[in-house]
């Protein structure tokens, strides 16, 4: 059974929308496309490198698709361009255009349903990058099973953002953070399940009492 990974850069007010350029999703007059160019740093290129040098598949929404394949597949020698062309591309789409990039395959019809017979199938995790509205779908059918989550220390008040309202309740575990040297947070996530509930007992008035201690008591002024 393969892992559904997805793979965010993400402001710190959760915006995820066009990280890496002017031109990469301008919708809803979004105007801040490329906010995560400046950061980064070396401590980002060797996680990248790691990613690169995994086996994995591709899981893509049809615009992030298309930005892709109209350059990642003329890139040359770059280590990102030969990972994402010797991967298998999984689009989810419903065009009826071909999907020219080299081993792309489309998921139409019922999405979830494709979806998940392609998580129960043989072959390397699936990685998400970006496709925001498939992201969507995926968070509320639990499909997710790591969100690696770059936070950057910036924020931008508008966009699409990697949760957005009506995503179920979850809790998650923290297995790796790193940072890099101008405050970039490299943060992987798995999910633990359901929310978790405070026990009955917790949030009492004695408890409150007991946690701040009694007063030290006050001696009567002498006469």
């Amino acid at each position: 059974m393969r892992k559904i990974v997805a793979i965010t850069h993400l402001t710190l007010d959760g915006i995820m929308q066009a990280p890496g350029g002017p031109k990469e999703d301008p919708s809803g007059r979004f105007t801040h496309g490329g906010w995560s160019m400046a950061y980064g740093g070396e401590e980002a290129g060797e996680v990248l490198g790691e990613i690169m040098a995994g086996k994995f598949d591709l899981l893509l929404g049809r615009r992030t698709y298309d930005i892709w394949a109209a350059y990642w597949p003329n890139a040359g020698d770059n280590f990102i361009a030969k990972a994402f062309n010797e991967a298998t591309k999984f689009v989810v789409t419903h065009r009826r255009k071909k999907l020219d990039w080299v081993k792309s395959e489309p998921i139409s019809g019922k999405v979830v349903d494709g979806i998940r017979r392609l998580k129960a199938s043989n072959g390397p995790d699936l990685h998400v990058w970006g496709s925001g509205e498939l992201l969507q779908t995926l968070i509320a059918a639990d499909l997710v099973d790591e969100f690696r989550v770059w936070v950057y220390p910036v924020i931008l008040g508008t966009g699409k953002r990697l949760f957005e309202k009506g995503v179920p309740p979850r809790a998650f575990t923290l297995v790796e953070s790193r940072a890099t040297s101008d405050g970039v947070l490299l943060n992987t996530y798995r999910l633990a399940g359901a929310l978790r509930q405070p026990s009955p007992e917790s949030g009492k008035p004695a408890e409150a009492k007991s946690a701040r201690g009694k007063r030290p008591a006050t001696k009567k002024p002498r006469r």
